[in-house]
């Protein structure tokens, strides 16, 4: 402070106005604290850092979370104007949110689907589809940069433009997929800011408009999700340390056991095309350094369908639980589609047109997973580090690059450049730092030849099959599908059941791309097709049932090769066993039939397993577990604790078998499977196979079926407590359906539910039946089926899981498939009327 010095009882004007003007410049400072901090927090929590949340956008009582918040809807009709529409179509809603479209032609019908479908499920749409095309670094920034490249280097993208070619030349497809966008942009463009899905709110994004390429980038990633399990880079890494003799010993064509989808002895009434013969020699293959990744058997999916002459009704009922990851919302959309010549009910894909497994007035049908080989790849001898030219047929051929923007969210972006040879793309010349788990079965220096890759039309397929009549039909909507491969069940009212092991195979030499192929000739390149009428099929077999449970498709016979290994016969097994003993089947014997729990696992090898143990040798808890396996009735029941101690005590007796040798050191291999191992134990007890290779001592058999079992109760113990209640099967498997994104609390809890990985009821963890359907044919079909989660994408909707503990229960709804909007067969809840704006 300034002042004057003065004589006493003085006082300076400098000083009173210093003063004043201290006091109100602190009052000013106080009143900009008062601005400037307000603003700072507005920005702060109006902005996403990293991972940090928009806080205030998402508490916003006007646009945030709150406004997601839905009522249980009452009966009430609605209009709306909409562009886009030709007529005016009928959508009601039943009591558990299903949409019954009522339309006049097939354009509006369609469009309604895209409209309503993104009505309830645009987040999941959306999202999924950026995963697929690597695009989550937009939303999520740099943690899924290497996710976006995986993505892009198996060319998904790529795929998704040449399928999207495909539809768009055929003028249905194209009329389809058309209206369909439409209509989810008419949804995108009604949106408000507070009425975006919550899941935008909390990832601080908002919704894109739909694309075609969007489509077909959702059936490339099912494709993915079905196909990309590719094993040769292991089965190199095996034949490279063993030797082929081993190598054909331990992982053998065609399995010990075996209970093929169509019957064993079906004659094939064809002439079929000559097969390729193997070149004389293959390259030498370059491993790469990776972790170990070893494969478990994984679970599937069912269907089966029996002929009039053992149901109680005359007519065929056809059954599908196709197994997926389970998710909240449920990878499928219920929805009924009705035009002129179209009245189908089914599960859709949410972000594709049409129903994928479902029924019509005359007939049902549904799909399973073949396990075709149709990805292989091709180790790439390129001429210099530009990988400009590769060597092929004795000369030097030019690649072609394509350059994959990726953008960062909160970064710069990413420029990826990925080189495609003839086959397709090379996914890596070098593992990336942080590789990404999907990534562990790539080979380095390869390139990808997938069959997802090609032109195709798959929604012609669905098109008919939505419309078909008859077996006729049926077989001309396969015609039309080329990826991922499946078996199509049928069944109609005429009485007719089939299934074909249907999809677009390349014609090969027996085991091509067993192992990583030669890309430096055009011996190893496919040689063409398999005729689509030569597809694997059996209509109306003596036996009266068909059936799939992702086992080997057909027996030894067939002149063609699809795949050296499939599924493990296990399931199929049961499921054959169950339908050849039934008669006079119901809906409700089939129901309770899909939610089996029996194990034809334990059937053959836990007798002889308990015979090796040494009961002296165990201890308290030990031998009590010994004694209930004893009395177990093979059954994954929730409750059982003998299927979780056999469970836990196979696993690592598999484990000890095995991992001495195939626990490769930067060269990742994968175990004998299940099929070949029982075999050893039951017909080589003395194999040298059973001792650990990593000890002094030789090991018996013997020795590690105790080891194993002391291990498994050890487990079990420190996990749960003393032998009791807590062991139970239900609480070892953790059945339940967590978010897409796994946001906590928007999952169901634990669900104590039957089954396991190798029951009828196949269920592990958050894998398991997505859809389970049973359709009775007739002169009116009836179907009923549900799935574990909700119509709704909004957990705010009470619609969201609804649906849960039916399923769990091993129960299914009545589906309606209604004859008009009117039709009081339904339980309608709302009417929704679209027209034309």
């Amino acid at each position: 402070m300034f002042y004057l010095k003065l004589p006493y009882g003085t006082t300076s004007i400098v000083s009173i106005e210093n003063s004043e003007f201290k006091t109100h410049m602190r009052n000013k400072l106080k009143a900009l604290i008062c601005v400037i901090i307000p603003v700072l927090l507005v920005f702060a929590l109006n902005t996403k850092f990293g991972n940090l949340l928009p806080l205030l956008k998402f508490l916003n009582p006007f646009t945030g979370f709150w406004q997601n918040a839905e009522r249980l809807q009452t009966k009430k009709n609605n209009s709306l104007a909409l562009k886009g529409t030709n007529e005016a179509v009928d959508i009601v809603y039943d009591d558990r949110l299903i949409p019954h479209i009522f339309a006049k032609n097939d354009h509006d019908v369609y469009f309604a689907q895209g409209y309503v479908t993104a009505m309830n499920r645009l987040f999941q749409m959306d999202f999924q589809t950026r995963y697929a095309a690597g695009r989550i670094s937009e939303v999520v920034g740099n943690k899924a940069i290497e996710l976006d490249k995986y993505q892009r280097r198996i060319g998904m993208v790529y795929g998704a433009e040449n399928s999207l070619r495909g539809m768009m030349a055929d003028p249905k497809s194209r009329a389809m997929i058309n209206a369909y966008t439409d209509g989810i942009n008419a949804y995108i463009h009604s949106l408000s800011a507070a009425q975006i899905p919550l899941e935008y709110k909390l990832l601080d994004f908002k919704p894109e408009d739909w694309t075609p390429l969007k489509c077909a980038l959702l059936l490339k990633q099912m494709s993915a999700t079905l196909a990309m399990g590719s094993t040769e880079f292991y089965m190199t890494n095996i034949i490279k340390k063993f030797g082929p003799e081993v190598t054909a010993d331990l992982f053998p064509d065609y399995p010990y056991r075996e209970d093929p989808i169509i019957p064993a002895g079906t004659s094939w009434n064809f002439k079929p095309l000559p097969v390729p013969s193997p070149p004389a020699s293959s390259p030498e293959i370059k491993t790469g350094k990776v972790r170990t990744n070893i494969l478990e058997d994984g679970i599937g999916s069912n269907n089966w369908a029996l002929s009039g002459t053992k149901t109680a009704s005359g007519y065929p009922i056809l059954a599908n639980d196709p197994h997926l990851n389970l998710t909240l919302p449920s990878v499928w959309y219920q929805i009924q589609l009705n035009a002129p010549g179209l009245n189908a009910y089914g599960v859709s894909l949410p972000g594709a047109p049409g129903i994928v497994i479902g029924f019509n007035d005359r007939t049902a049908w549904g799909v399973t997973n073949v396990d075709a080989d149709i990805l292989d790849y091709y180790q790439i001898k390129f001429k210099d580090s530009s990988h400009q030219q590769y060597w092929y047929d004795s000369q030097w051929k030019n690649t072609s690059k394509r350059l994959e923007v990726i953008r960062v969210r909160g970064g710069k972006n990413e420029t990826d450049t990925v080189v495609y040879t003839h086959h397709g793309p090379v996914v890596y010349f070098h593992k990336p730092a942080k590789p990404v788990r999907l990534s562990d079965n790539v080979p380095v220096g390869t390139a990808l030849r997938w069959i997802a890759h090609d032109e195709s039309n798959e929604l012609m397929t669905f098109y008919y099959l939505n419309r078909g009549k008859n077996y006729t039909d049926y077989r001309k909507a396969l015609t039309y599908y080329t990826a991922p491969a499946q078996n199509f069940i049928f069944a109609s009212a005429d009485n007719d059941i089939a299934i074909t092991a249907n999809g677009k195979f390349p014609l090969k030499y027996k085991d091509q791309g067993k192992f990583i192929l030669d890309g430096t000739s055009s011996r190893d390149d496919w040689q063409g097709w398999i005729p689509a009428a030569q597809n694997p099929t059996v209509k109306n077999p003596p036996r009266n049932f068909v059936s799939s449970a992702n086992q080997s498709s057909t027996d030894q016979s067939y002149p063609y090769y699809i795949n050296w290994q499939f599924g493990s016969y296990e399931r199929g097994k049961r499921i054959n066993d169950r339908l050849t003993a039934m008669n006079k089947a119901t809906a409700d014997s089939i129901t309770v039939m899909q939610t089996d729990s029996y194990s034809i696992f334990a059937q053959d090898i836990l007798p002889a397993l308990l015979s090796r143990v040494s009961p002296g040798k165990l201890n308290a808890t030990q031998k009590e577990a010994f004694d209930i396996l004893g009395k177990w009735n093979r059954s994954y029941t929730a409750r059982a604790v003998g299927a979780s101690v056999f469970e836990l005590w196979t696993k690592r007796l598999f484990f000890d078998i095995w991992d001495d040798e195939f626990a490769g050191k930067g060269a990742p291999m994968q175990y004998p499977s299940r099929d070949r191992t029982v075999e050893l134990i039951l017909k080589d007890p003395g194999s040298k196979w059973f001792d650990n290779v990593s000890t002094p001592a030789k090991e018996t058999l013997d020795d590690l079926v105790n080891e194993s079992l002391k291990y498994a109760c050890d487990s079990l113990e420190r996990k749960f407590g003393p032998i009791g209640k807590p062991w139970e099967w239900a609480n070892l498997r953790q059945t339940h359906v967590p978010h897409l994104l796994n946001l906590q609390g928007f999952g169901s809890g634990t669900l104590m539910t039957n089954g396991g990985k190798g029951t009828i009821n196949a269920l592990s963890g958050a894998n398991g039946p997505s859809w389970r359907m049973v359709v009775e044919l007739g002169k009116r079909p009836k179907g009923h089926g549900v799935f574990p989660g909700g119509q709704s994408g909004n957990p705010g909707s009470p619609f969201y899981d609804d649906m849960i503990s039916t399923w769990a229960s091993g129960k299914l709804y009545d589906l309606y498939l209604m004859s008009s909007a009117a039709d009081t067969s339904g339980k309608i809840i709302s009417h929704l009327t679209i027209s034309k704006k």
